[in-house]
């Protein structure tokens, strides 16, 4: 029985009838019945159609969003076989030239570095910097199918340099600054790029962070030349301190701006190389196209988020995190990106939302652990920002919970569109999302993506409705990888995705479609609970504790104890509060009314840290190695390894 939604008796929003008519998903669904002369009178019935017809839905996903380039004959081939199926085999297109079709003196992207720097960069200067880095490029020989890696902040020139690479078919591939050494050595070794990028310092929480050392300590083991971007340090200095090491500014000073040229490539050349988040083992390195990303993105941006031309967007991520990719293909639709690189609590938790209100951001994304925590801060932006703009919320990085849903609506604003998003870093884009022509349901995702077959099976490969299980997606995809960098044969490729279903994608995620078409994630399914044997997410406990005003954030792991396994949940509580025995009552009381009497944990033990990825994700395998003294086989995945110390033998775990 679902635990999430059973007592909701009324959605939190519903588009009224001009706003559904007034959608891209709405013109897009009669275009395709006018195109093709078939009656879709409901969404329902074009997701059906999406994945009954993929040729065609993507063809129309193609001709409907202009993509430029030559489409070919052929929309897909071997489409039974998620292995060997290909989109588009005979087309070609530049992924960069869909991404600057605009001009101008308009904004293109909007920056801001905490309360440091702030700048912006028209269309027209955009293409100027492209075309000076791509002729700086290819003097460097760089060329299509080498690799370009950065170690980058969320910032404009770290967009130009992407674009860049992309314009003469090189592959991307990016991190954060604040990775340390062994984390950016563990991602770009293993793919040997022809130039590294690295900024000189950057900021957060208001403090300088200096990497001038961790750049002249990486830069003999990924064994490229490395380009200084100015940010927040001394580029010179550190250009000049490093083996083969020059400043963006010197690079591009000997060539002007003229016409990008573009490198017409095929659809499945790669653009993006992505990285697995690596707490179990080195980063697994995931090839990405340029025409499935770029076909995805668009479908995700103009019609399940209604991304419009002028628009401004917004997603609060860095670019070690798929988001970063996600947001910057939102130029491919005209629109403003706003970009944010630091703390977003700094000075204050209003930061993003005077970033918002003065921007008149339309579409806002952050991930669920902000709305909580903004939440929990008792800040409003509904009473303290102008947020006339603003049209849709999106969230994502772990499952938002029943609460985090009604704050959107009773602190940010009340008509305004919630999409709450899961995918990852495997797609590059989302399997379930936001739907502009759909109500939203107090802790739902809405549906899912147009062309993808998601579904929800049990063990035995059967689907199911209103029970638990594995999200799987029974047919291909454009944005699927192209498979996995040094995996030659594909054979650890396959066993990621389809060792468990033959010929199905199995993503890892535990879920449950909703009586109204909508889905719950419940959390991984490699961390998913099974005490006596029953399967229990862990999102299921975090949506009960984590709404306590007594805990600032849990982490749930299940401990092997007397051949079966018990439920050990960790607290870090508010400030001043301690764990004494009648507020492990009140948590335990919380849970079994809330949830049930099976996820009622059997320990409850009080810390003052929660490792997570550098995406901000709770790592909660990394705690379950250290509570069975394992050891965590790469903890530079994470952002607070040190935190790992509270977990290692505990005496209370031992009884």
């Amino acid at each position: 029985m679902s635990i999430e939604h059973k007592a909701d008796v009324a959605p939190l929003w519903t588009p009224s009838p001009a706003r559904i008519e007034d959608a891209a998903i709405t013109g897009f669904r009669r275009w395709c019945e006018n195109e093709y002369r078939i009656p879709l009178p409901s969404h329902d019935d074009f997701h059906a159609w999406s994945i009954a017809d993929r040729e065609r839905f993507w063809s129309a996903v193609w001709s409907f969003c202009d993509v430029i380039g030559q489409r070919g004959e052929r929309a897909l081939v071997h489409g039974d076989d998620m292995l060997e199926a290909r989109f588009f085999p005979d087309a070609t297109l530049n992924f960069a030239e869909n991404l600057l079709a605009r001009r101008g003196s308009g904004d293109a992207l909007v920056f801001r570095g905490e309360d440091k720097v702030a700048y912006r960069w028209s269309w027209d200067r955009l293409h100027g910097m492209v075309s000076r880095l791509q002729q700086a490029f290819r003097a460097l020989g760089i060329g299509t199918g080498d690799r370009v890696c950065a170690m980058m902040p969320n910032m404009p020139e770290t967009i130009a340099c992407m674009l860049a690479a992309s314009s003469i078919g090189a592959i991307w591939s990016s991190c954060s600054p604040d990775f340390g050494e062994q984390g950016v050595i563990d991602r770009f070794g293993q793919i040997k790029p022809k130039l590294f990028i690295a900024c000189d310092a950057y900021w957060y929480n208001g403090k300088l962070q200096d990497v001038a050392q961790k750049v002249r300590n990486v830069e003999p083991t990924i064994g490229a030349p490395v380009l200084v971007v100015h940010y927040a340090g001394e580029a010179e200095a550190l250009a000049s301190a490093l083996r083969d090491g020059r400043t963006l500014d010197a690079l591009v000073a000997p060539f002007v701006p003229k016409v990008v040229e573009f490198e017409p490539l095929p659809f499945s050349h790669p653009v993006y190389i992505l990285f697995s988040s690596g707490t179990t083992g080195i980063p697994k390195c995931i090839v990405h196209s340029a025409g499935g990303t770029l076909l995805q993105h668009l479908k995700e941006h103009r019609f399940h988020n209604d991304l419009r031309e002028g628009d401004r967007l917004f997603y609060f991520t860095t670019c070690g995190w798929m988001m970063w990719n996600w947001l910057v293909s939102g130029l491919a639709s005209g629109a403003t990106l706003c970009l944010y690189d630091g703390s977003p609590f700094f000075p204050d938790g209003t930061v993003l939302w005077n970033f918002a209100a003065e921007e008149k951001v339309a579409i806002f994304g952050t991930s669920a652990k902000y709305i909580d925590a903004i939440r929990k801060s008792g800040i409003l932006p509904m009473r303290s920002h102008d947020l006339t703009a603003l049209r849709l919320v999106a969230s994502t990085g772990s499952p938002l919970s029943p609460d985090g849903f009604s704050f959107v609506y009773e602190g940010i604003k009340s008509d305004v569109q919630l999409a709450s998003i899961s995918g990852g870093t495997d797609i590059v884009s989302c399997f379930v999302l936001g739907n502009p022509v759909k109500s939203v349901w107090r802790g739902e995702i809405q549906g899912p993506g147009l062309g993808l077959a998601v579904d929800v099976w049990d063990d035995e490969g059967t689907p199911v409705r209103g029970l638990k299980g594995e999200l799987v997606c029974t047919k291909a995809f454009p944005a699927m990888p192209l498979g996995f960098w040094n995996d030659a044969d594909g054979g650890k490729y396959e066993a990621a995705y389809f060792g468990r279903f033959p010929n199905t994608w199995c993503h890892g995620d535990f879920a449950e479609w909703t009586g109204h078409g909508g889905i719950v994630i419940h959390g991984r399914s490699d961390s998913t609970l099974n005490p006596g044997g029953v399967r229990i997410g862990t999102a299921e406990i975090y949506n009960q504790v984590e709404q306590m005003d007594e805990v600032a954030e849990a982490i749930c792991v299940g401990q092997d104890w007397d051949d079966d396994v018990r439920v050990v949940l960790f607290v870090r509580l508010a400030s001043g509060v301690t764990l004494d025995a009648d507020l492990e009552k009140k948590i335990r009381s919380r849970i079994r009314s809330g949830a049930s009497p099976r996820h009622v944990p059997a320990k409850v033990l009080q810390v003052s840290d929660i490792p997570r990825t550098k995406s901000g994700k709770i790592a909660e395998l990394a705690v379950r190695d250290m509570v069975h003294g394992r050891s965590v086989r790469n903890k530079e995945a994470l952002a607070n390894p040190e935190a790992l110390q509270l977990y290692r033998d505990l005496p209370a775990l031992r009884r």
